[in-house]
C-alpha cells in the first residue's frame, strides 16, 4: 500500500479505534497492522502528539504478562476530533472516486 495514503490515513485510524475502546500500544499497532503493513513505533509519535493537543489522555493498568500498560483514551475532545475528520475524509474519498471512477 502506497506510504503517502496510509501517513494521512493513521491518526484517523488511531482515533477511530479509540472510539470504540481504550487501548494501550502494542494492541493499536496490532489491530491496524492487521489491516494495513506498519512499522513499529509508527504509531507512538501520533499518541504522543494527540496527547498533547489534549485529544487523548493516558492512564496505566497492571497487566498480568508484564509490566503496567500505558492505557490510552479519548477525551470529550477527541471524539470531536475524529467525527470530525471522519467526515473530511468521506468527503474525500467521494471526490477521489468521482475523479478515479467517473
Amino acid at each position: 500500500m502506497n506510504t503517502q495514503f496510509k501517513k494521512g490515513a493513521l491518526e484517523m485510524c488511531v482515533l477511530s479505534q479509540l472510539v470504540r475502546g481504550d487501548k494501550y500500544g502494542y494492541e493499536l499497532t496490532e489491530k491496524i497492522s492487521g489491516e494495513m503493513s506498519i512499522a513499529s513505533g509508527t504509531l507512538y509519535p501520533i499518541l504522543r502528539r494527540l496527547k498533547e493537543e489534549d485529544y487523548v489522555t493516558t492512564y496505566l493498568q497492571e497487566s498480568e504478562s508484564g509490566p503496567a500498560r500505558k492505557y490510552y483514551q479519548l477525551t470529550d475532545k477527541g471524539r470531536q476530533y475524529q467525527r470530525q475528520i471522519k467526515q473530511e475524509w468521506e468527503a474525500f474519498v467521494q471526490a477521489v472516486n468521482q475523479l478515479i471512477v467517473g
